[in-house]
């Protein structure tokens, strides 16, 4: 066994990412403070080939160090938008014909490793997924704009991950479904 190198990988350039089709999945970063896990979410959405990140509130956005720290260039090659209220992109994408989702511990919450989560995806559908504030997850003013709420199951002690490990984990779930639709 060797590692792969970089030449190996065949990785696109910004601008061939670019111009690929890209999987029908916003993700929306709700008043998320840290610049580390807005370069994370990035990151992975890149990795992903997502079509677009909204960040919202007090997100900062793109130049910024700390997002380049770890999103290690993926700002420049993910589509991204800013918007003061987060209530206003999500307006915007249930106009352009988007499902919203929260990812939110709620009552009626839909774990992400129920096989009945696939139903709710259909074959095309355009799919946006709100990941909420480190402290506060997504705002209850938001809920119900959304059509539902996905949760990670979770069997340990603490009730939360890490905004970037969770966008990560639903992200990879999601794709493996619109994929595979």
């Amino acid at each position: 066994m060797k590692k792969t190198t970089i030449e190996e990988m065949h990785r696109l350039t910004v601008d061939e990412f670019k111009a690929v089709a890209k999987l029908p999945l916003v993700v929306v970063l709700d008043n998320v403070r840290s610049q580390n896990n807005i370069g994370s979410v990035f990151r992975t959405a890149d990795a992903f080939c997502v079509e677009q990140i909204c960040l919202c509130g007090i997100c900062s956005t793109p130049p910024h160090r700390d997002i380049h720290k770890t999103a290690l260039g993926a700002e420049d090659s993910m589509a991204w938008s800013y918007f003061d209220h987060t209530s206003d992109c999500l307006s915007q994408l249930r106009a352009d014909g988007y499902r919203i989702f929260a990812v939110e511990q709620v009552d009626d919450s839909i774990k992400l490793d129920d096989k009945q989560l696939s139903t709710y995806i259909g074959e095309g559908d355009k799919i946006a997924v709100v990941f909420g504030n480190e402290v506060d997850g997504v705002d209850e003013t938001l809920l119900p704009m959304c059509e539902g709420s996905i949760e990670i199951p979770q069997y340990g002690t603490k009730h939360s991950l890490n905004v970037s490990c969770t966008a990560a984990i639903v992200m990879w779930q999601l794709q493996l479904l619109m994929r595979n639709k």
